[in-house]
């Protein structure tokens, strides 16, 4: 016997006993051969990595808030008054009142609907497009590749703020929904060339696999073979992609309606609050800093989920 073959037996016989050195049992031996995927594998390192856990305990936290604010406060943000103006923590405002009097946690409560909203729509927005265009990019490869390519680098190569300040300053409209829906409308419309290029890159690296070419000798059509067999293995970088994305519409939306061209009242908006709180700074600092800090926080959560999702998936960090 071959020293190679001596030592395939002894792991073998190794694999079949159990921790005693007894003979292992058929689940034993089972769960020694079987092979151990690349999901098992990054949710085994996510469950170990604190920072998952923490960024994700902090997304549930905002989405529970902008789903159910009135779990979070009893106060209502719009509910003003000038006599209450930069008074003290009372009445459930335990930040106290701005310089309208109106209760400062209330309105951050209420304003991470809008953000949130901004954010997974442009998101989605963002995902459609990315894969469409990546898709077709890497699956055809050539002339298509070519053209797409260019289209992403025109698009990169545009300014996100700049070109959303340009555009949202042509919206007229002060209807609620009209300004989000402009607002998310720009951002996927300039935000999807990064994630076009992984689902790009994705894709051709799963059209070479064995699958693609059994399904190709099988008779399927590139449309079945795209969408059943590519996109799914195709799928996991994209969301990693776009949960960071999301965390940055988040404080696009905040920057423009900072600058007094997203958002607009009735609808709350940390980036409003964050530019009122910043003219009244000298008068009281929680007006400025409470929006914030939940603005921080939430752009910070989504970034580190992602970075963590992607961390757990890179086969090369392992």
């Amino acid at each position: 016997m071959s020293d190679f073959e001596t030592v395939a037996a002894t792991e073998n016989q190794a694999a079949r006993r159990g921790p005693s050195g007894e003979p292992g049992t058929p689940n034993q031996v089972g769960a020694a051969n079987k092979p151990r995927s690349l999901a098992g594998d990054a949710w085994r390192d996510l469950r170990r990595n604190p920072i998952f856990w923490i960024s994700l305990a902090l997304v549930v936290i905002f989405t529970l808030m902008a789903l159910l604010p009135g779990v979070f406060t009893a106060n209502n943000p719009n509910d003003c008054l000038l006599s209450r103006q930069h008074a003290g923590p009372s009445g459930g405002a335990i930040f106290g009142y701005d310089f309208q009097g109106c209760d400062t946690y209330s309105r951050a409560v209420y304003g991470t609907r809008a953000s949130l909203l901004v954010g997974a729509l442009a998101a989605l927005g963002t995902g459609i497009i990315a894969l469409v265009i990546g898709m077709l990019a890497g699956y055809f490869g050539r002339w298509v590749d070519a053209v797409l390519s260019r289209v992403i680098d025109v698009v990169l190569g545009i300014p996100l703020l700049l070109a959303a300040i340009v555009l949202l300053k042509r919206v007229s409209s002060d209807s609620q929904w009209a300004r989000i829906g402009a607002v998310v409308f720009v951002l996927a419309l300039l935000g999807w060339t990064t994630a076009a290029r992984v689902v790009r890159s994705s894709v051709i690296t799963a059209k070479e696999q064995d699958y693609v070419a059994a399904a190709r000798m099988l008779g399927a059509g590139n449309s079945r073979i795209m969408w059943r067999h590519i996109l799914p293995n195709s799928l996991a970088p994209a969301i990693v992609v776009l949960t960071i994305a999301l965390g940055s519409f988040i404080a696009a939306e905040a920057t423009l309606s900072f600058l007094g061209i997203g958002l607009k009242a009735p609808t709350i908006s940390w980036g409003q609050d964050i530019d009122t709180g910043r003219i009244h700074m000298r008068e009281a600092a929680t007006p400025l800093i409470v929006p914030s800090a939940f603005l921080a926080l939430t752009v910070l959560a989504f970034i580190m989920l992602g970075d963590a999702i992607r961390d757990a998936f890179d086969p090369k960090l392992r």
